[in-house]
């Protein structure tokens, strides 16, 4: 069922942009019928801004006080709600995106619905910041794991979304880390994510206008990421806001071809990246004292995080006891008594078992996680060198 182009819109949020701002939002009216500016406190605003968007046919709402790009999209997105909107496809106000590429997201959403679609940026040219590359690899595979979903490029600001869909998620997030939590949650509500390539222009360092406060807003991502994945390990499935129905997986039925589920098995999430996080969780997991356990603690995390199972499994072979669980005692022991425990007789370990395992416990909280860092930079390391040698052949 295919969406009136009429009932889309598209959603400015501006915050001291006003250099700019005015001709993204001509450009967006030159595409588009409905298009709404959201002022989130600005102070920099050209004089008669508003009377040339009232001139221009363009909606408008202010925040009285800066309050964050992701609580400017929720107050559009209340707005729209009001109004019966199908989508809306927010895109920046300092110029970054190209408004000439709004008809490729329009053509898209005509022809499906609950549909969740990213313009992908092409990075090209000499102006790109480092610090965007390494910040989209980072979100990407932080999708991969909370959701299993692949995106190209998960801090595009560029984005259709499905109103009616969106407004029944409640979100914690009200800054730049709403566009981290809005993705997952709503990938985790069914909606299908599709991605459209689109251009982006970035001026030359001293020309460019960011409101993007790496230390804060970085620790802001990273503490969401933190949250959505402790919600990915709880035993239950989030609230579905799409209408239709999930699909369904392989089934029971995979397991009557071992081979081809063997090869599904070792391609999962198979990236240097994927393939480094699988082995710090079973690395991390396997040095914990879960004695008989292990193994379906290192599986239900992996099912849950979509990670290499193979991968995590067979590195946990590496730290089974008694090595690894004697220098856990050993270092909890010494932790706990300021001294190497040297006493290894039967009273020792067995009537004293209570002290042995919470020495274990102790000591496993401070290897696992050093423990999982080296096996993260090891398999992370070794996965790029093939890669590489791979790419060269």
């Amino acid at each position: 069922m295919g969406t009136s182009p009429n009932n889309i819109w598209c959603v400015i949020p501006v915050y001291n942009n006003g250099s700019t701002v005015a001709d993204v939002v001509r450009r967006c009216r030159a595409q588009m019928e409905q298009v709404l500016v959201v002022d989130d406190g600005s102070t920099d605003l050209p004089l008669g801004f508003y009377e040339m968007l009232e001139s221009m046919g363009v909606r408008y709402l202010i925040h009285g006080r800066n309050r964050g790009k992701g609580a400017a999209i929720l107050t559009a997105l209340a707005f729209l709600e009001g109004e019966k909107a199908d989508y809306m496809i927010t895109i920046d106000a300092d110029g970054q995106h190209y408004p000439e590429d709004l008809p490729a997201f329009l053509e898209l959403l005509e022809r499906q619905e609950d549909l969740l679609v990213v313009g992908c940026r092409k990075f090209e040219g000499d102006n790109v910041p480092g610090g965007s590359r390494f910040g989209r690899a980072f979100a990407n595979f932080w999708l991969k794991v909370e959701t299993g979903a692949s995106c190209g490029d998960c801090q595009s600001g560029f984005r259709a979304y499905p109103v009616a869909a969106l407004a029944k998620l409640r979100f914690r997030c009200r800054h730049y880390n709403f566009e981290t939590e809005v993705l997952t949650r709503c990938i985790w509500g069914g909606l299908k994510l599709r991605e459209v390539p689109v251009r982006v222009h970035y001026p030359a360092r001293e020309e460019r206008v960011s409101h993007f406060r790496p230390w804060l807003d970085n620790l802001r991502i990273s503490l969401i990421h933190v949250h959505l994945v402790g919600l990915r390990l709880l035993p239950w499935n989030a609230k579905r806001i799409a209408k239709a129905k999930p699909e369904k997986g392989p089934g029971w039925g995979v397991l009557l071809h071992p081979a081809a589920f063997l090869k599904q098995l070792l391609r999962e999430n198979a990236t240097p990246g994927g393939l480094a996080a699988a082995a710090a969780v079973g690395t991390f997991l396997a040095v914990l004292p879960l004695p008989g356990v292990h193994t379906l603690a290192i599986l239900y995390v992996t099912v849950r995080l979509n990670l290499n199972k193979i991968m995590a499994l067979a590195i946990q072979n590496l730290f089974m006891p008694p090595l690894t669980p004697f220098l856990c005692i050993e270092l909890g022991y010494y932790l706990r008594h300021g001294h190497w425990w040297t006493e290894l007789t039967f009273d020792s370990v067995v009537r004293e078992m209570p002290y042995r395992l919470w020495e274990w416990l102790l000591g496993s909280l401070v290897l696992a996680p050093v423990f999982a860092a080296a096996a993260f930079v090891a398999v992370f390391a070794a996965a790029r060198l093939l890669a590489g040698r791979r790419g060269d052949e």
